[in-house]
């Protein structure tokens, strides 16, 4: 592998990995040479093309031309134009920010921002892997294969399924506008059976090299299904890692539930949570508490998932990272998603509400004090030089995370009291990663026993050298650096469980839309949806082109009111139930709280029952009282470390 080695702006070596090849820039452009990705060719004929294209869009302001690719304009992706939807793309530096700048012969040029911080973007992509790691394809297209309209796994794909989802209902009981996976009213009623869930679970875990170990269990909101328990003992005798994405407003009403998802095979829960009030937490602000106390009670690790928006929730990430640390004991980390603009928007909106993954990451910092500073946070796929370094230790193929270094970061801070320590303060991380990576490069796939001898020795010096034993807070009862060496030689892990235990995980996952779409991210994607035709689709397919993948599949795997209720686990339910309404009439909705609905007649003809989920919605009816003692539950988490379950007495 080559690289392009150069200087930014601000002194950063840059690192440009080669996916296609490195072409000569045309006169005039800020840099000699530029990135032209294979993706580049799905809309481009040859490298003068690529280059007039760059003298025609790119702002004189631009500092460097980073690359050329492919991604889509919005526009056509609007009009369900699919077949002409791809379009030739710039990526450039301008003002301290990676911008892109896309064109549509027919609709013209769209700008945005790809990574708010250029900087972080240029040390983020210092790990980026090109490797190809999947064998399997589910489909394998005829000719040129246009991305991203042949997904299945496709031949140019490059990741096996990291994280596999099973959608298992498109029923939710809220109507959250800014979901995946929002039903409409009319939308065809889509619930797989148990033999197709498992199908769909067997396509992913059989993958080759690496068949897929960690599933999501997904919806619409998964716990409507009466059935879910069957579902997660079906899905787990597959995958050693089971999440189950919810809102967790069931288990406000049925606690012990979660006992028995966990011991129908749920490892973790991984749970809405948008915000620290009722308007951005609209979705499950006062079921919350009860939901991690039930969680708690029954051992079940808990992850909190913020969609991130500008100008709406932004500026809460640090007050929520202190209420995911507070409630430590079950909470296992915040996993930050900045939103995804869908639908037709003016740039001025977008501009409002676009945050990228150092915005977020910068405003974390900024709002902790300095507590989880931005340069700990490391790509994605950094984690390969443990694996790689596992799979040279043990001669096997291991699990990877191998998407593209601009889909995430994550990191770590250990718990003090009330205080948060960055793992960077007291692990040199950036140095063990490069000297994993350099083992793993020096000894490629056959180290013996005594080579194995030489690394444990190399590996224990090294480790306490990137250690400082100085800053390890009080609570860890554990030594750290012991405890990775032994995961990494010996594999075992029971020591990390107490690195676990006072620790949190933070990470940030940005899905792509049509406005900030990149080809070359797609054919990196890990995180994958199995459909019941048997094909498997990326992310960033499945839900920017839906009616490709997403749409299609509900509209064809669909079924009726008859068909469902004909199911054992299914029945009616009454729109004058507790807690229940019409949904024409008063549901909660992430934009701000409760709402009226539209007015339409419940699909069964009957106003008095519907189906739960889809026709009837969840409604609220708490008073005055219980709502103040959620607002101090909140409060004491994020300024007094109480736990929230400590404050209401569950």
């Amino acid at each position: 592998m080559s690289y392009e080695m150069s200087q930014s702006s601000m002194g950063y070596p840059k690192v440009t990995s080669i996916r296609g090849k490195l072409t000569a820039a045309p006169a005039g452009a800020p840099n000699e040479t530029f990135e032209l990705s294979n993706n580049a060719y799905s809309v481009l004929d040859s490298e003068e093309e690529a280059r007039r294209l760059i003298t025609e869009v790119v702002p004189p302001t631009a500092e460097t031309v980073l690359k050329v690719t492919g991604s889509l304009c919005p526009d056509c992706v609007a009009e369900s134009k699919h077949d002409r939807m791809v379009a030739p793309m710039v990526v450039f530096e301008e003002a301290g920010e990676i911008r892109m700048v896309t064109k549509c012969e027919e609709h013209g040029l769209q700008f945005d921002v790809y990574w708010g911080d250029a900087e972080m973007y240029y040390r983020a992509k210092s790990w980026a892997d090109n490797k190809n790691h999947v064998r399997t394809y589910h489909t394998k297209p005829d000719g040129q294969i246009v991305c991203p309209t042949e997904c299945g796994l496709c031949p140019k794909h490059k990741s096996h399924s990291g994280l596999g989802n099973i959608v298992v209902t498109n029923r939710c009981d809220r109507s959250c506008y800014y979901c995946f996976f929002y039903a409409d009213e009319g939308d065809p009623l889509y619930e797989p059976t148990k033999a197709q869930i498992e199908f769909m679970a067997k396509q992913m875990a059989s993958e080759e090299p690496i068949g897929c170990n960690a599933i999501q269990i997904t919806g619409g909101e998964p716990t409507l299904r009466e059935d879910i328990c069957e579902i997660i003992e079906i899905v787990s005798q597959y995958f050693d890692h089971v999440q189950l994405n919810t809102h967790s407003s069931r288990f406000m009403e049925e606690p012990e539930l979660a006992k028995q998802v966990r011991d129908a095979g749920v490892n973790v829960v991984y749970t809405s949570f948008d915000g620290l009030d009722p308007q951005t937490g609209a979705k499950n602000y006062y079921e919350m508490p009860a939901a991690l106390a039930a969680y708690r009670e029954a051992d079940l690790g808990a992850v909190l998932v913020p969609t991130v928006i500008g100008n709406w929730n932004d500026d809460q990430v640090g007050d929520i990272t202190r209420f995911a640390a507070a409630n430590n004991d079950i909470v296992r980390g915040v996993n930050f998603q900045p939103v995804s603009l869908v639908g037709r928007m003016p740039r001025h909106l977008r501009e409002e509400q676009r945050v990228t993954i150092p915005d977020v990451i910068h405003k974390i910092d900024e709002q902790t004090g300095g507590d989880v500073p931005a340069d700990s946070w490391f790509p994605v796929p950094a984690c390969l030089a443990v694996s790689d370094f596992l799979k040279t230790w043990k001669g096997e193929g291991l699990y990877e995370l191998t998407n593209n270094f601009a889909c995430g970061m994550a990191t770590y801070v250990f718990l003090d009291g009330n205080d948060l320590v960055p793992i960077t303060d007291v692990l040199d991380v950036d140095g063990l990663l490069h000297e994993l990576r350099d083992i793993s490069e020096e000894y490629e796939d056959d180290i013996g026993a005594l080579d194995k001898a030489r690394v444990s020795l190399r590996l224990f010096k090294n480790l306490r050298g990137f250690m400082d034993y100085g800053k390890v807070p009080d609570s860890m009862n554990v030594d750290i650096g012991q405890a990775l060496f032994d995961a990494f030689t010996k594999g075992t892990y029971d020591s990390l469980a107490a690195f676990h235990k006072n620790s949190l995980y933070l990470g940030m996952m940005h899905f792509q839309d049509p406005y900030n779409y990149d080809l070359d991210r797609i054919e990196k994607c890990d995180i994958h949806y199995a459909m019941p035709d048997g094909r498997v689709i990326p992310f960033c397919s499945y839900n920017v082109v839906p009616e490709l993948y997403r749409d299609w599949s509900k509209q064809e795997y669909s079924i009726s009111v008859e068909e469902w209720l004909e199911r054992d686990y299914t029945s009616l339910t009454p729109t004058d139930a507790p807690n229940r309404t019409n949904r024409r009439e008063n549901v909660i909705d992430a934009k701000g709280g409760e709402h009226s609905g539209t007015g339409t007649m419940n699909r069964t003809g009957d106003e008095s029952q519907g189906i739960f989920g889809l026709d009837v919605k969840h409604k609220r009816g708490y008073d005055s009282e219980f709502r103040e003692s959620i607002h101090e539950a909140y409060r004491a988490s994020v300024q007094d470390g109480v736990p929230v379950w400590e404050t209401l007495g569950l």
